[in-house]
């Protein structure tokens, strides 16, 4: 991938002008991490009684007012893996909808180059895995649709 220099996060609805987007509720945006190592990458799992409680996702979270892309990622792996991310690439973006209601622009940072070892401080549990056993894990819906394309060979 590419370091990546990113813009501050807006809030924004995808398809809507933004001279009627306070008709509508704003989206929550968020910024997950892809890290990898020896060919296996990274999940979390969701703590018991937490929303969407026992699913697995990447780390990463919402995008703080006025935060971009880079600082929410940087800010959330310290916070919950307390490693130090120093190059990331962005890789994609997509709005996910939940049947709860829950809406979120979710940007896939895949990340270059990070200091530390990872350290689970928020989830019921952290794991590297391979692509292929990630399909079959109970990934948080949202992400389903990404992790189906992912490739073993991006990450040798």
């Amino acid at each position: 991938m590419y370091p990546a220099t990113l813009p501050h996060a807006q809030t924004l609805l995808v398809g809507i002008p933004s001279f009627i987007r306070y008709i509508f509720p704003s989206m929550t945006r968020a910024a997950v991490a892809i890290l990898q190592e020896n060919g296996r990458v990274l999940v979390c799992q969701r703590k018991k009684n937490s929303r969407y409680e026992l699913k697995w996702e990447f780390p990463g979270g919402k995008i703080e007012s006025g935060e971009s892309l880079l600082d929410c990622v940087k800010r959330e792996l310290r916070e919950e893996l307390s490693i130090d991310v120093e190059t990331i690439g962005v890789m994609t973006s997509q709005v996910n909808r939940y049947d709860d209601g829950g809406e979120f622009e979710v940007t896939y940072c895949f990340v270059q180059r990070f200091t530390g070892r990872p350290v689970n401080n928020a989830f019921e549990e952290i794991r590297w895995v391979t692509p292929t056993e990630l399909l079959s894990m109970d990934i948080l819906e949202g992400n389903r649709s990404f992790v189906s394309k992912l490739d073993e060979s991006m990450f040798l």
